[in-house]
């Protein structure tokens, strides 16, 4: 009896995206302006507050920029604050990101 013969296909398929060079990290924190973005659901506004008060006690003149200078990074204006998105950054001198979305 013959054996059948299968030719092997990848089930993931083949990748269609080239990979970005991701930027270097930050080298600390201290005198580093952070942004913080948020899709206004879920507690952000406590997370934030926490998060800016523990990182300022461990990294003396970090700066934040608030969320609130941001708007809602999802909703009717998402497309367009994402298209903005890179010259607010860089508009106000952030150095990192904390990105916070609800669940």
């Amino acid at each position: 009896m013959v054996q059948p013969t299968y030719e092997v296909v990848w089930p993931l398929g083949k990748s269609v995206y080239t990979p970005l060079h991701l930027a270097e990290r930050a080298n600390g924190l201290g005198g580093k302006t952070i942004c913080q973005l948020w899709d206004w659901l879920f507690k952000g506004d406590e997370v934030f507050s926490t998060i800016r008060e523990r990182l300022s006690t461990r990294y003396p003149g970090v700066k934040f920029v608030d969320y609130t200078i941001f708007g809602n990074t999802l909703g009717k204006n998402e497309k367009e604050l994402i298209a903005a998105l890179p010259s607010l950054l860089r508009a106000h001198g952030c150095d990192a990101v904390i990105s916070a979305l609800g669940s």
